[in-house]
């Protein structure tokens, strides 16, 4: 960049956020970074912690609409919501719904592949030499199943991994009982994934990825964004809650509360809050290998840093009211069923939001007809997989590169469109 120019401003410190500001530390530009809540302190701290490569399939899978009452009212099901908010998001969810069938659900894996698959390269490339690399591990991750049969419902699913290119194996309880014995003999079924990762502690692992930035030169300001400054058509500074930042360039990577700023330039996005849980259990009697998907749960057991953490569920309920409940009660009994005999000093408990549009597709790219706007949010589940890449591709766009990915699928463009 020019001698003179002001630098760029990164909207949001999450892993996103941070990624873009690294790779565009590394592309030459000064970068400040903004956030309401400070750096990794929103759902990439709370998140599994895996870098699951092969996470492809939204949750809107064919068959999804006619289990939904099953799945809202029964005892043992993941999905739980708010019904005082349900008003509020019939709009979002009749677009979301309508993604449940094996088009989409094959278009969206084939949109995501690109930004997950290669997860674990991705993390070691914008952690290399940073103090957050001490963080990032190789592992397996194992999906447990109750059956063979519960396995082959969701073939679909499988298929589209394998078409592709992951690879996996398929165990009985007995063989995988030789290589983890803590869990229960409720699993008959195992599918192990190969070349994942996991991150020992998400949180403390973005917020030493910022500080990395900001021993590069970068700022860090923990403020609200209210608007970004316009003139000629072209972005020229973002107005917060502390100061307006006079900037060349403007990156929008607030996670769910990313809406109502891409509304202010133009693009109205169908943008919800998938509300996710985790529950941790400090200096537990017993530790996963690897991360472990409980199938029949969608929920995932991951080791961290002291803890066993237990991380996912589905909730609807907006981005204001508080926790409910029913999701940490549901989390508790099902890992006490998990892992007989587990014992553990404390819980801690955590609640927070996924940025989810209503087409499962992430938001990566230019803003329509505003010079120097872009936008990277909307990864649901992966946002912690599939930030470093994300990261990447942004800052290239912003310094005029032609990324070596066809990017067109994840535009801010589409949202302009009849029905999209």
């Amino acid at each position: 960049m020019n001698e003179g120019d002001h630098g760029v401003v990164v909207i949001g410190a999450g892993i996103v956020g941070v990624s873009t500001a690294i790779w565009l530390q590394r592309e030459g530009y000064s970068v400040t970074l903004v956030d309401r809540a400070g750096p990794g302190e929103g759902t990439s701290f709370g998140n599994a912690g895996v870098l699951a490569s092969s996470s492809i399939i939204p949750v809107t899978v064919p068959g999804l609409v006619p289990r939904i009452p099953r799945m809202l009212l029964g005892p043992d099901q993941p999905l739980f919501l708010r019904w005082t908010y349900l008003p509020r998001m019939i709009p979002w969810l009749l677009r979301y719904l309508r993604h449940a069938n094996e088009i989409d659900t094959g278009r969206i894996a084939d949109a995501l592949a690109p930004i997950v698959a290669d997860s674990l390269a991705d993390h070691e490339a914008l952690s290399a030499g940073t103090p957050a690399e001490r963080f990032l591990l190789p592992c397996e991750y194992h999906f447990l199943y109750n059956s063979r049969a519960d396995f082959q419902k969701d073939a679909f699913a499988w298929s589209l991994r394998k078409a592709h290119g992951f690879a996996w194996r398929e165990m009985d309880s007995d063989a995988y009982r030789a290589i983890d014995p803590i869990f229960s003999d409720r699993y008959g079924f195992v599918v192990r994934n190969f070349q994942h990762g996991r991150i020992s502690d998400p949180g403390e692992y973005v917020r030493a990825l910022a500080r990395h930035a900001e021993a590069q030169g970068g700022r860090i300001l923990q403020a609200e964004v209210m608007d970004l400054v316009r003139a000629e058509g072209r972005v020229v500074g973002v107005r917060t809650s502390a100061e307006t930042l006079p900037c060349r360039a403007a990156v929008l990577c607030a996670g769910p509360w990313s809406a109502p700023l891409a509304a202010k330039l133009g693009v109205p996005i169908p943008l919800e809050s998938e509300r996710g849980y985790h529950m941790e259990f400090w200096e537990p009697s017993v530790m996963p290998r690897s991360p472990v998907m409980l199938a029949s749960s969608k929920f995932v057991l991951a080791p961290m840093e002291g803890r066993l953490r237990a991380a996912g569920l589905v909730e609807f309920g907006g981005l204001d009211a508080p926790p409910s409940e029913a999701p940490f009660a549901f989390l508790e009994r099902i890992v006490r069923q998990a892992v007989p005999g587990l014992s553990w000093k404390k819980t801690t408990r955590w609640m927070g939001h996924r940025p989810a549009p209503a087409d499962s597709i992430p938001v990566i790219g230019a803003v329509p007809g505003v010079a120097g706007a872009f936008m990277g949010f909307g990864h649901h589940h992966v946002g912690l997989t599939g930030g470093p890449k994300t990261g990447r591709l942004l800052s290239q766009l912003v310094a005029g590169k032609l990324p070596n990915l066809d990017i067109s699928v994840y535009s801010p463009h589409r949202f302009a469109r009849r029905g999209a």
